[in-house]
């Protein structure tokens, strides 16, 4: 048998791409509700355009999404039907603290995610939650100034003390901030970074990253104490980077890219700053805000496990005439490789070298838990999509798992496949970009039905996990 016999199969979603009822039971307004579908959402998520509240000139798909608020159950049986042995979803801040500075959090909220767990275990799936998937309360960014304000470690503090407290017993498995490192590449989505004109970007963005790496530490210190059998996780977003030629300065480029990508996880993972981040910074003239304990606190706290997300290798050159659009990363153009309808590489033998990668770097058990393919999807009159395209992406990416683990000796937990049910692309705002394995009648306008229905690949998904993929 290839994977564990615990292999925790399954599918992951984020709040605010599928719950939507931003307004209901007391929920507070979030950086991620605000960011519009169209021209000026990369704007709005680079922090390079102001969008603090909503407006009548734009459309904001968060609002709604595909309302697993009111749907959870009917979503949650279907998850059970395929066999899921665990579901990452995340929680929504301003559903537990509103404004994200309360003394006492929202009953409501609790309560919501509490119903949602039970439902869960109802169908024997573990949840596998993420405490931040982007999140930040927009009363923390417009009183403190989000992540810059080391205040925010506090209330994050307070955050995770009522979860672990609230869900011990309901929930083992946490991930603390969902892509920590994509606060570099799009800081508004990332962690409500807004820049003033003139105001010193890289300053500002590793201070945030500063506080968030501390808040990691603390949550996971807080939540071993609560419960000693909690696993707590990072995430990075992953993907190799390949040198583009065999020329060294290719060579070089790609090792330093792939370097700078896990600076994050090389704090949370090994509990301390790498000397090449610590060099780079002072070369940008970044001042990392240490107070007195906050390395005791990042040394003594490292996670338990790493998680990372994988949708595509990259590859990196000195010239800067073959860089290509396509993903949020800056890349060059792979011309072994097709892309998708969004121009990502598909690249099922970068996922083995990404998780060889990682194992030999942190030596820690790894969790995919996020992989997919974003496409079209074209429902007949029942809503059934023959998607044999994102059968074929996940079979491949399967099996390069497989040789991970039998082959290079990879301990790896299990694998959530993004968007198990159709929801709203983060990157683009659009429901036309589909991951799931779940057809949900709603456009990129908001108009729909919401009704869920099966694709071909829910019963395939459903075969995978029945015979511990072994029948792909």
């Amino acid at each position: 048998m290839a994977f564990r016999k615990d292999f925790l199969w399954g599918g992951a979603t984020a709040a605010n791409q599928c719950e939507g009822a931003y307004n209901v039971d007391g929920r507070g307004l979030a950086n991620v509700d605000v960011i519009p579908h169209g021209k000026d959402r990369f704007p709005v998520m680079l922090g390079n355009m102001k969008m603090f509240d909503f407006d009548d000139e734009h459309f904001y798909p968060a609002q709604n999404a595909i309302d697993m608020y009111h749907n959870y159950k009917e979503d949650i049986a279907l998850f059970g039907e395929m066999g899921f042995k665990t579901y990452r979803l995340s929680i929504a801040w301003t559903r537990i603290f509103p404004n994200g500075d309360e003394d006492e959090p929202n009953e409501a909220g609790l309560k919501f995610y509490e119903d949602l767990f039970k439902e869960c275990h109802k169908y024997g799936i573990e949840p596998l939650v993420t405490i931040t998937h982007f999140d930040c309360p927009m009363h923390l960014i417009t009183e403190y100034g989000g992540w810059k304000n080391r205040k925010l470690i506090g209330f994050y503090e307070k955050l995770v003390r009522v979860l672990f407290t609230r869900y011990k017993g309901l929930v083992k498995y946490w991930l603390t901030f969902n892509e920590i490192n994509m606060i570099l590449h799009l800081p508004f989505m990332g962690a409500g970074l807004y820049f003033e004109e003139g105001e010193n970007r890289d300053q500002a963005t590793y201070t945030a990253a500063h506080h968030e790496l501390v808040a990691s530490a603390l949550a996971t210190k807080i939540g071993h104490e609560i419960d000693p059998t909690n696993m707590i996780g990072c995430m990075l977003a992953a993907g190799e980077v390949y040198p583009y030629s065999c020329n060294p300065g290719d060579v070089w480029k790609a090792y330093e890219t792939n370097r700078d990508n896990y600076f994050f996880i090389d704090v949370q993972s090994r509990g301390e700053y790498p000397k090449y981040a610590l060099l780079d910074l002072e070369r940008k003239g970044v001042k990392i805000p240490f107070v007195e304990g906050d390395e005791e606190i990042l040394k003594e706290h490292t996670v338990d496990f790493i998680s990372f997300s994988y949708y595509s290798s990259k590859c990196a050159s000195v010239d800067e005439k073959l860089k290509t659009d396509g993903n949020v990363f800056a890349s060059v153009k792979n011309p072994y490789l097709k892309a998708s309808e969004w121009g990502w590489q598909i690249d099922p033998q970068g996922l083995r070298t990404t998780l060889n990668a990682l194992y030999d770097r942190y030596q820690k058990p790894l969790f995919i838990v996020e992989n997919g393919l974003g496409a079209v999807d074209k429902p007949d009159a029942n809503g059934y999509v023959e998607d044999d395209y994102r059968i074929d992406y996940m079979r491949e990416h399967i099996k390069a798992m497989h040789d991970a683990v039998t082959l290079d000796g990879v301990d790896l937990l299990g694998y959530t496949s993004w968007g198990c049910i159709d929801l709203v692309s983060a990157s683009t705002g659009e429901m036309s970009k589909r991951y799931g394995f779940i057809y949900v009648d709603r456009d990129d306008a908001g108009n729909g039905t919401l009704k869920r229905s099966k694709k071909k690949s829910f019963d395939w998904y459903k075969e995978v996990i029945a015979s511990n993929g072994e029948n792909i």
